[in-house]
């Protein structure tokens, strides 16, 4: 379940870059449902449903592919702290892919909306309806949207730091190339699930 390699599999770079761009488009669409209203609200929260769902399975295949292959290391002339801050970050990372779409499809449930997807896809509830439930879940959805905007801020800024000032191959083994046109030393650090930040 360990990866000894320089970079990510081909597939765990195609799920990483996909997912980011999913994950974008879903806040910048959050950030929308905010602030408009109808009629331009329906179609937004529709592809929000969809969007959220779509994160939902392919983090989930991710952590599969992950499990299976691994990640390379990490440097190990990284400091203490940027190591223990690159796994909490993943870890809440994979932690809102998952829980977002989730708690967003009970607070539907709750709230007694279907959940339909494009495509006419509708998903069965996952909680009895419940109005004190639905305003708390309505709640969690929404402060933790800021998290994850904040995550994905500290996500990117570590991205860009490895690729630009460090130059330690973090970057490339997810980019799949090296900005600077010179080969990235191989990433090196302790075994087993290693995330590693700006890498995935």
């Amino acid at each position: 379940m360990t990866s000894s390699g320089m970079k990510f599999t081909v597939l765990q770079r195609l799920l990483h870059w996909l997912m980011a761009a999913c994950i974008l488009a879903m806040l910048f669409i959050g950030v929308g449902m905010v602030s408009t209203v109808m009629p331009k609200y329906v179609p937004l929260l529709a592809t929000h449903k969809t969007l959220g769902i779509t994160i939902l399975v392919l983090a989930l295949i991710r952590l599969g592919v992950r499990a299976r292959y691994g990640a390379p290391l990490l440097p190990a002339d990284l400091p203490a702290p940027m190591k223990l801050a690159a796994h909490l970050s993943h870890y809440a990372l994979y932690a809102l892919m998952i829980g977002m779409p989730l708690i967003g499809w009970a607070m539907l449930s709750a709230g007694a909306y279907p959940v339909v997807l494009y495509g006419n896809l509708r998903l069965p509830a996952i909680l009895p309806q419940s109005d004190s439930l639905h305003t708390l879940l309505w709640n969690a959805h929404y402060y933790l949207a800021f998290a994850f905007f904040a995550v994905v801020l500290l996500h990117l800024a570590a991205a860009l730091f490895h690729a630009l000032v460090r130059r330690d191959g973090v970057f490339e083994s997810m980019a799949g190339g090296s900005l600077s046109g010179e080969v990235a030393p191989p990433a090196r650090g302790s075994a087993g699930f290693r995330p590693s930040v700006g890498a995935e």
